[in-house]
């Protein structure tokens, strides 16, 4: 089928709109028309090469839509079905029987590598293979080749517009507080950045009943925010010694920190702002190769833990659809932290990313 889609075709060149040929589902495969799609930072790093998928690739990964078409033996959803779309898994390895499929073993081919496991895209242009299956997905496009376990069914009434983050960035940061740290009610947490991942974060936090909520940023439009949504303290790390007032905030240190900026510097801040036997979670996603430095001893001697977290260790099918239901209740008001573009408008919306113009674009694609 002829599809529009953006086009990552060089490195750190704007994404081309181009018209398309698209596969039909094979077994195992889920056909979506995209209503809507996040743009998120894992996008534009790998356009610009920091992780090496092949190019051209059509890239997307936080999709939301309609069930168009499914192939043979899907029984989880249904042509009319609303989805949203997260990152693939293949269910069958130590670590996706274990429950944990954000560390499936096959992770890096199945998101990063351009096409499914036999080496196939589903993509073409002129006859001429494009790659695709980011994320299991390629949802920068008017139609995505999803598959059925990386398709998560979403209620009839749901508004599709916002829902794609949830697919990955939006999980990511509610995940790695209500999935990875679970903080006890009245504890503190410091997030550093407080982009959408970071606001996420924070939004988790204030459901989990954390009562010391410190957002850590150079942008103060960003700071504002963070506090509207949940906030009890805003630092601007250009201005302020970020670790000196957390500790002074907290009495000695947080319980709990995520470094979400993918900065070297700034996970050294988020480990060392800890108190004895916290916990820093590191999240951001740096350019492959990308080392850090710690004071060994400060890491020992309070007994803290740095923990790695990929996608809010989520179960999708569980915590996307508890993320809807928590934004449908008004406590997790995610629709703050959009704004749509048109997909033609695609380059647009990547500048104004990097730029922190927007906190979270979304691309209208189609119709819900």
């Amino acid at each position: 089928m002829r599809i529009t889609a953006a086009v990552a075709r060089e490195k750190e060149r704007p994404f081309s709109v181009e018209e398309l040929e698209l596969e039909g589902p094979r077994a195992g495969e889920v056909l979506v028309r995209v209503v809507a799609t996040g743009m998120c930072h894992t996008d534009l790093i790998c356009r610009d090469q920091w992780y090496p998928v092949p190019l051209p690739c059509v890239l997307g990964h936080e999709g939301a839509g309609v069930v168009e078409e499914v192939g043979e033996g899907v029984t989880k959803v249904e042509p009319g079905d609303r989805v949203v779309l997260t990152f693939a898994s293949c269910g069958k390895c130590a670590t996706c029987l274990r429950g944990k499929p954000s560390y499936c073993l096959n992770f890096f081919a199945l998101n990063f590598g351009g096409a499914r496991l036999d080496g196939s895209s589903p993509i073409s242009a002129d006859g001429a293979s494009v790659h695709g299956h980011f994320f299991g997905q390629s949802s920068f496009a008017t139609h995505a080749l999803a598959t059925e376990r990386n398709v998560v069914k979403v209620p009839g009434d749901a508004p599709l517009e916002i829902l794609g983050p949830l697919g990955c960035g939006v999980q990511t940061g509610a995940g790695a507080v209500l999935n990875t740290l679970h903080p006890e009610a009245g504890s503190s947490i410091v997030v550093f950045g407080t982009g959408a991942v970071g606001l996420s974060a924070i939004m988790a936090a204030r459901i989990a009943g954390c009562t010391t909520i410190v957002g850590v940023d150079v942008r103060p439009g960003r700071l504002e925010l963070a506090r509207e949504l949940g906030a009890t303290h805003a630092l601007n790390g250009a201005e302020t010694d970020a670790v000196k007032a957390v500790k002074e905030i907290t009495g000695g240190g947080a319980d709990f920190s995520l470094e979400t900026t993918a900065v070297p510097a700034v996970l050294r801040q988020a480990i060392d702002a800890l108190g004895p036997l916290g916990t820093c979670g590191v999240i951001g996603a740096a350019r492959l190769g990308t080392e850090a430095a710690f004071d060994m001893n400060d890491v020992l001697v309070p007994g803290k833990t740095i923990r790695g977290i990929v996608e809010g260790d989520s179960v999708p099918d569980v915590f996307i659809p508890r993320l809807v239901k928590l934004h449908a209740q008004g406590r997790f008001p995610l629709d703050r932290l959009v704004r749509f573009y048109d997909l033609e408008d695609i380059n647009e919306a990547a500048r104004d990313a990097e730029e922190g113009g927007a906190v979270k674009p979304v691309l209208r694609v189609g119709r819900g």
